[in-house]
């Protein structure tokens, strides 16, 4: 059986089809992946540990003369998810109320535009993108959860990102970094762990996860991905080409950010408990989070391979024209 060709043919497959699995596990049979022992701690409570691991690798492979693209990059993405999912967020608020529109409230559309998926974007960059684009996954994974979202919203005693935050995410890849400058041998010891653990964090990632979340949040919540989709991703896609593109090559690492992260979940929660008056719509926002968690995570590996294709055709294109002038 060709199962690894079979993966390999979807989209970003080796992100979303374990991470289907995942989902459709914890929707039928939960008490499996509760089981205990080795089965939860790698296929239920594994996605962050071997996301850490990926993490690692990925310093491993940037060299030292090139250590400043990568966090350049990073914190460009950081900076599209925070301007763009919180500039719309904050329209919403301001002319339609904490009630929002089309069924959606400002609280979900900050949570769910502000962050990005770092597990989805690990699986692109590796799919996708180079070493430049790989390493900017520390600096990406900054923006996981409620943080950015209070920060915001203007919440105060939460408006600053706490100092261990920052240096428990770069440690790994600062370490694997460090190894890898003072032996290239190591370097290339720790490269194929990056494409290996993949699947690893991308099963445990949907088996947080049910497919009933999207029914529950019904069109609203299909609305908030495909507006996370396109609007955070297709912008920074325009964004980091802008900024970081070259002639002849385009980077698709833009596109790789138009995703909503699992634990964002937990923000509509979170800022609930610090600010009353958004807990009559805490439910209804955490449903839509969730819709777009599970949405961004299987639609955008496939608008980044439309994207790649595009970027082909201009490229063979544009090399025609070279040829015949």
């Amino acid at each position: 059986m060709k199962i690894l060709k079979a993966v390999e043919k979807v989209p970003g497959g080796l992100m979303v089809v374990p991470m289907l699995l995942g989902m459709l596990t914890n929707t039928l049979y939960p008490e499996i992946l509760n089981i205990g022992q080795f089965t939860t701690a790698l296929f239920k409570n594994g996605a962050f540990p071997i996301l850490s691991l990926f993490i690692f690798f990925a310093g491993s492979q940037i060299k030292l003369n090139e250590a400043r693209l990568p966090l350049a990059k990073g914190v460009v993405l950081s900076c599209i998810k925070l301007v763009f999912g919180g500039a719309l967020g904050l329209i919403v608020a301001f002319l339609y109320g904490h009630i929002g529109i089309l069924g959606l409230t400002p609280l979900a559309i900050v949570a769910a535009m502000s962050n990005a998926n770092a597990g989805v974007y690990a699986a692109l960059s590796d799919a996708y993108g180079d070493d430049s684009d790989r390493g900017a996954v520390s600096v990406v994974s900054l923006n996981e959860g409620p943080f950015f979202a209070l920060i915001i919203f203007g919440v105060t005693g939460i408006s600053v990102i706490p100092i261990s935050t920052f240096i428990g995410v770069l440690i790994p890849l600062l370490l694997g970094f460090i190894l890898s400058n003072l032996d290239p041998d190591l370097r290339a010891f720790f490269r194929p762990g990056q494409k290996l653990v993949i699947p690893f964090f991308a099963f445990p990632l949907g088996a947080a996860l049910k497919f009933q979340t999207i029914f529950s949040a019904g069109l609203s919540g299909i609305l908030l991905g495909v507006l996370t989709m396109l609007i955070t991703g297709i912008a920074g896609y325009f964004i980091m080409n802008w900024i970081f593109g070259r002639k002849g090559k385009r980077t698709l690492s833009g596109a790789f950010i138009g995703t909503t992260a699992g634990n964002a979940v937990a923000t509509p929660a979170a800022l609930a408990l610090i600010d009353p008056a958004w807990q009559p719509y805490e439910k209804i926002a955490t449903a839509q989070v969730a819709a777009s968690v599970v949405i961004t995570a299987l639609c955008m590996p496939m608008l980044v391979a439309y994207l790649e294709k595009l970027n082909k055709r201009k490229q063979a294109k544009q090399e025609e024209q070279d040829i015949n002038i």
